[in-house]
């Protein structure tokens, strides 16, 4: 499938897999690059030495497409930013501010730039800025949201900037797929869907928490902070729930939540650690290798969009 996003980032299928901090790393970025998306490699808060290292690993298992993604408030993020400069990489999406400190230099290595954004505003700003496309990540998604849907948010954004439109948030199969570009994205970014992929190095514990999750099974926290959270109930999340209603303050707050994400990614915890995802937990069903997972969703929207679309 052809579009100004595939042509843009050199990838095969206009699938992009979310930067997803502690789960995002290079044997999956690898493999969902391999299979024809784009795999992003996920900074989070990680120093700049990791996320070198984690370039070059993946860059030893597939010679395809891959980004990473910059949380641009880790402390490191200026010198993370410089190492992908240094490691050559071809595309980079960012998350949680502005990159447009760092625009001029990534621009000039020829280093294509995606911000993802929760508004139709901030979609402008980053196209003013240099972007050369956006994420539009409506509230439906694992991880930090914003406050509007994707079914809302996407086609806003797509009447307020002239570059392409990623689609995020509630996408898990292909009628997410086919729906996002009709509302006129021209690809999708996919975050839960990928955590349970064989590739994945998330613990199996937290996979089987997911496949078995329902429609209803997520909440958001930190919405007292001003920080919300998507991620699926547990008793963490009804702790801080209850905290919340009880007025606690943000030290309070962000120190139960410090760690809890690599607590279930890495050791296993969902009880206790915070098992961030999607909305469309309930749509996944079992693991499968990313080349299944994009296999299977350019299948069903294939059939869903063949009816004369324009789309090759």
């Amino acid at each position: 499938m052809k579009t100004r996003v595939t042509e843009l980032l050199g990838i095969e299928y206009p699938i992009i897999q979310g930067g997803m901090a502690w789960v995002a790393e290079h044997s999956l970025a690898s493999a969902v690059s391999e299979a024809g998306g784009l795999g992003l490699i996920g900074a989070g808060g990680a120093p700049a030495s990791f996320v070198r290292e984690e370039i070059r690993k993946a860059k030893e298992r597939t010679g395809k497409p891959f980004g990473v993604n910059v949380m641009l408030m880790n402390p490191e993020a200026d010198e993370i930013a410089r190492v992908i400069v240094e490691e050559g990489v071809k595309v980079v999406t960012t998350g949680a501010g502005n990159p447009a400190k760092y625009m001029a230099m990534w621009k000039e290595a020829g280093i294509r730039v995606i911000p993802v954004v929760a508004s139709s505003a901030m979609a402008k700003m980053m196209e003013r800025a240099g972007a050369d496309a956006v994420v539009a990540e409506g509230m439906e998604s694992g991880g930090h949201i914003g406050s509007l849907t994707t079914m809302a948010l996407v086609p806003q954004v797509v009447d307020m900037v002239g570059i392409p439109v990623i689609a995020a948030g509630g996408i898990g199969d292909g009628r997410g797929f086919a729906a996002a570009l009709m509302l006129g994205a021209e690809a999708v970014q996919i975050g839960t869907r990928f955590v349970v992929a064989k590739e994945s190095v998330v613990h199996a514990n937290y996979k089987e928490k997911l496949i078995k999750a329902k429609d209803i099974d997520s909440e958001v926290t930190g919405m007292s902070t001003g920080h919300p959270v998507r991620s699926l109930r547990n008793h963490m999340t009804r702790e801080y729930l209850r905290l919340e209603k009880e007025g606690a303050g943000f030290e309070e707050l962000e120190k139960l939540g410090l760690g809890a994400l690599r607590k279930a990614v890495v050791e296993g915890d969902v009880i206790n650690g915070t098992v961030m995802a999607g909305q469309i937990a309930g749509l996944i069903s079992r693991e499968q290798t990313c080349k299944e997972i994009i296999e299977e969703m350019m299948e069903q929207a294939y059939e869903l969009l063949k009816k004369g679309n324009g789309y090759e």
